[in-house]
């Protein structure tokens, strides 16, 4: 589980996100824990269940001024911005 495929897709260990198991379900929230093997986020429920999802199935919350949102991870991996530095 590396933090550097993480920053790539615009995550961070912690990040709260939500997720839904199949089209059209409801949506259950979480947090990132990180990436598996094959590539897919892992990620932490509620109550505190381990799971392995594809990026699609994912939004991550954004704070935007006094605003928060859901942004699809993939959409959030397509920013073009300026890494933050240490």
């Amino acid at each position: 589980m590396s933090d550097e495929q993480l920053a790539e897709l615009g995550l961070r260990v912690g990040d709260r996100v939500r997720f839904r198991r199949r089209a059209g379900g409801h949506w259950q929230e979480g947090s990132v824990v990180g990436i598996e093997a094959d590539g897919s986020l892992a990620i932490r429920d509620a109550d505190g269940a381990w799971r392995a999802l594809r990026a699609e199935q994912v939004e991550v919350q954004v704070r935007e001024r006094r605003v928060t949102r859901w942004q699809p991870v993939l959409d959030r991996a397509g920013r073009d911005e300026q890494r933050r530095l240490f």
